[in-house]
């Protein structure tokens, strides 16, 4: 008698991983060949050594802005419509100085929006604007 056998689909598919393989090695050896021709682009930089350069103390202008919507320049209230003013009298008296605006977490975004325009129009665009911390 003549016995049957069964193949199953599982016995007969089998994955062929040679040219996956072949596929894998041909890229790799690919990027070591072209990697090796590449070249970084750059310039030599001597740094002289010694002692670095003394810096300047740069000054800076605060412009505080209270819990109560007060303007203060200084350690002196004012206007809204003054900090332009305030401003030129100081830069022309000190050269170039950074503006910092300090602004308490509750005052209103409007008087900020108002302060920033105020300084913009006095011909200062490189300002600060720093929150108060609350203790």
């Amino acid at each position: 008698m003549r016995t049957r056998t069964y193949h199953t689909l599982e016995d007969d598919t089998k994955i062929d991983m040679t040219p996956m393989l072949d596929i894998v090695f041909i890229m790799l050896i690919f990027f070591i060949v072209t990697a090796s021709f590449i070249k970084e682009m750059g310039f030599h930089l001597s740094i002289p050594e010694g002692t670095p350069p003394a810096t300047q103390d740069k000054v800076s202008l605060i412009i505080q802005i209270s819990e109560t919507n007060d303007v203060w320049f200084g350690k002196r209230q004012i206007d809204i419509r003054a900090v332009g003013a305030n401003l030129r009298r100081k830069m022309s008296e000190l050269g170039n100085p950074s503006v910092i605006i300090k602004t308490h977490p509750n005052s209103q975004s409007n008087i900020l929006i108002q302060v920033a325009d105020r300084i913009r129009a006095s011909g200062i665009y490189d300002f600060v604007v720093i929150p108060i911390k609350e203790n």
